[in-house]
């Protein structure tokens, strides 16, 4: 069998002094660059990879009288007893769920906004369309829930509307049935503009020559965008799904709270909320900690996977 050595590379002082000096030099030359880096940098340092210090509560018995080194090492048994817990699976399938729906609904719905805006030959109506879509993205989460409570409440506008027509009051913020629905709705409305401005910014940078060619070639808007329009933005899309995918059961954990109430646990208790009523409610911060760790995990190998997915189909990657 044929042994095959390879050559390890020594890299030579000289070589490290001229990289140093580069980089001094680069330095200098970009330093006010370099001080608008700062604030950012120092931002994730404090309040991003500061706090991941505490993750060893997760597998600790940790009590605040005791602190964090002295209190005892449980190991695996937090995530055990989440695991074998009774309300494992109803988080998890509703975790699940509300962040399957919203990659099914919410996330192309940005997408059909850009193609149907990009189609609109009147500037003016373009413009409308555009501002009344993005404002909604700037409206307080809490002003939002608090309009949802007004217009579906048992006496709300809507319930109104309802009993005008001869139906009977519905229970949309009682009943279980009816949250993703308000969930994903409120969500496409108050996002899908927002979410527009990148893919509009895409189409942009699209050749026109190709769609000139494609004129000749006797090809309609429709085809257009089929063929040229959506294969050029392509790229963008598969980026932002893979960031998506990446807080794939991080959902809005905000606006659950906001809406949350016992009648609707069922459907709407996830696993943000369950840290919360766990972690802050009745103090287990070992447990919370395990299982906000154990959702973290599971969201990088969603971004570890569909990455190198892309990279194999389709060589769109982060990495």
């Amino acid at each position: 069998m044929a042994l095959t050595a390879r050559k390890t590379e020594v890299r030579s002082p000289i070589a490290d002094v001229r990289l140093s000096r580069r980089l001094a030099k680069d330095f200098k030359r970009n330093k006010y660059i370099y001080l608008m880096l700062l604030p950012v940098v120092v931002y994730y340092l404090i309040f991003h990879y500061g706090p991941m210090y505490g993750i060893q509560i997760a597998f600790k018995d940790f009590s605040p009288a005791r602190g964090m080194w002295g209190s005892p090492w449980v190991g695996f048994q937090h995530f055990a007893d989440f695991f074998n817990g009774y309300y494992f699976w109803r988080v998890m399938r509703n975790t699940f769920l509300l962040s399957l729906y919203s990659m099914i609904i919410a996330f192309p719905s940005s997408i059909l906004l850009a193609l149907l805006l990009n189609e609109v030959r009147s500037r003016v109506f373009k413009r409308t369309v555009q501002s009344v879509t993005y404002l909604p993205h700037f409206i307080s989460m809490v002003v939002v829930v608090g309009m949802m409570v007004d217009f579906l409440s048992s006496r709300g506008l809507i319930n109104q509307i309802v009993e005008w027509f001869g139906g009977k009051p519905i229970g949309f913020l009682t009943e279980p049935g009816w949250f993703r629905t308000l969930y994903i709705a409120s969500g496409v409305w108050q996002g899908i503009g927002w979410g527009s401005i990148i893919y509009l910014a895409a189409i942009a940078n699209i050749d026109p020559t190709l769609y000139e060619a494609s004129r000749v070639d006797g090809a309609g808007r429709f085809r257009q965008m089929l063929h040229i329009t959506l294969p050029g933005i392509m790229p963008t899309i598969l980026i932002l799904f893979i960031l998506n995918m990446g807080s794939l059961l991080a959902v809005d954990v905000d606006k659950i709270l906001l809406m949350y109430n016992p009648l609707i646990y069922e459907t709407s208790d996830v696993i943000g909320t369950y840290v919360y009523r766990k972690g802050i409610l009745q103090a287990s911060y070992s447990y919370s900690t395990a299982v906000g760790l154990f959702n973290a995990v599971v969201n990088f190998i969603f971004l570890i996977m569909t990455n190198r997915l892309s990279r194999r189909m389709t060589e769109t990657k982060l990495w």
